[in-house]
Parts: C-alpha cells; sequence; structure tokens
C-alpha cells in the first residue's frame, strides 16, 4: 500500500454501531392484514429479531378511525360504505379519520427510538421531514402548519400521519396522495375540513408510485440516520 493509499484509508469515514433499516414493499395489501403483518413485524422489532423495518404499500378503498376520531365525520352509513367497496376499521393510532386507497403510498415505519430518539413529537416532525423532501423531489412546494399534523401545499394537504408507539416502539404512520382518486375524502370530514389534494393533481399528470417509494426510502434513510 502507498502512502497516497494509507492517506485515503485514513480519510474514511467509520461507520461505528451504523442503525439498519429493512424496507419492504408489499404491494397491494387489504388493512386487516397490514395490521396483523404490522403485529409481527413490530413484535420482532422488539425482540431484536428483525432491524428496524419500513413497509411501503397500497390499500384498498379503506376508512379508518384514529384515537382522536369517531364516526359522526363519516357521511356514510355502514351498508351505502359496503355498497362501495369500502372497509371500515377502528384503530389504536393517533388522529381522527382519514381514508386510504389506490394511487396513495402508505408507510408504516416499525422502527425503536429507544434510546437516542425517545421524543414522540421530533418522531412526528421527522416523518414530516422525510415527506416534504420526498414531495419537494419531485418538484412540489410542500410545508407544515404550525398546530397540524401532516404535511401542506398551497392547495391542501397531500400527506397524513398518524402514528402509536409503544415502548418507543412505533406502528401505523403516514398516508401520502399521489394518484389518489381524491372523490373518496368527500365520504368523511377529514382534517377538520381541510381541503385534500393529490401530486397527480399538483402536477397535472400521474406519477410512478415506485419512483416515490424510492424517494421516500432515500429521504427516510438520511432524516432517521440509516
Amino acid at each position: 500500500m502507498t502512502p497516497e493509499d494509507c492517506d485515503l484509508v485514513a480519510r474514511m469515514p467509520v461507520l461505528i454501531n451504523a442503525r439498519e433499516l429493512l424496507v419492504q414493499r408489499l404491494g397491494l395489501v387489504d388493512y386487516e392484514s397490514a395490521l396483523a403483518i404490522q403485529k409481527k413485524t413490530e413484535l420482532a422489532v422488539k425482540t431484536g429479531i428483525q432491524p428496524d423495518t419500513l413497509l411501503l404499500l397500497e390499500h384498498p378503498h379503506t376508512l379508518t378511525i384514529g384515537r382522536r376520531g369517531d364516526s359522526s365525520s363519516i357521511l356514510l352509513d355502514t351498508e351505502q360504505l359496503k355498497a362501495r367497496n369500502v372497509t371500515l376499521f377502528e384503530t389504536n393510532r393517533g388522529g381522527k379519520v382519514t381514508y386510504h386507497g389506490l394511487g396513495q403510498v402508505v408507510g408504516y415505519p416499525i422502527i425503536n427510538l429507544s434510546p437516542d430518539r425517545e421524543d414522540v413529537h421530533r418522531y412526528v416532525r421527522d416523518l414530516e421531514e422525510v415527506l416534504i423532501r420526498t414531495i419537494s423531489d419531485f418538484g412540489i412546494n410542500a410545508f407544515r402548519i404550525d398546530g397540524l399534523t401532516g404535511v401542506h401545499t398551497e392547495r391542501g394537504k397531500v400527506a397524513a400521519i398518524g402514528v402509536h408507539i409503544a415502548r418507543w416502539v412505533t406502528t401505523h404512520g403516514f398516508a401520502l396522495n399521489v394518484n389518489t382518486d381524491l372523490s373518496y375524502f368527500n365520504l368523511i370530514i377529514a382534517c377538520d375540513g381541510e381541503p385534500v389534494t393529490s401530486m397527480e393533481e399538483l402536477l397535472g399528470s400521474e406519477i410512478d408510485l415506485s419512483a416515490v417509494e424510492d424517494r421516500l426510502v432515500v429521504n427516510f434513510a438520511e432524516v432517521f440516520s440509516y
């Protein structure tokens, strides 16, 4: 090895106890099956069998009620929802009522925030940062609004966040409207009546979901230091 080689090696960064992130792209998964996958993954992460994991997927038409929500925000009854092939679930995530459906990228980070990231507000802000960076990668100006959770644009909310944390291991996560049929949001009173939008609506053309997932993975790894 030459002196020049020695100098190059000396200047290389050394990763000590580097954090590993497992990314699983699951495609279209019904909400009930996704809950089971989350529960199984949560246990694996808690016990150290599996590294921190980011699940990326789509759901068929689904409405979910979070801990701060109730059925009064759903504008159709059970039979009407069934006729439109929309399923309804009550969940333990934060937030109120939201919609999941085709053309939407849903991310479920199942990661251990202990010992150095034990801060719920920081975690939510970091998720917002991941989404803001991702949306910005496609030329869209996205931002936070003080007092509100999620990511917003001049034409409305483009991404929702609702999480659950137990013993500092996270479940649930975010939903980014990419090519989402926004008419389904008319079935609910979402985000206290705030308008919603999608990346497709903002850009005027459909976007490859896999390309959005690619950027989500990169930005998630950067923001959370994987």
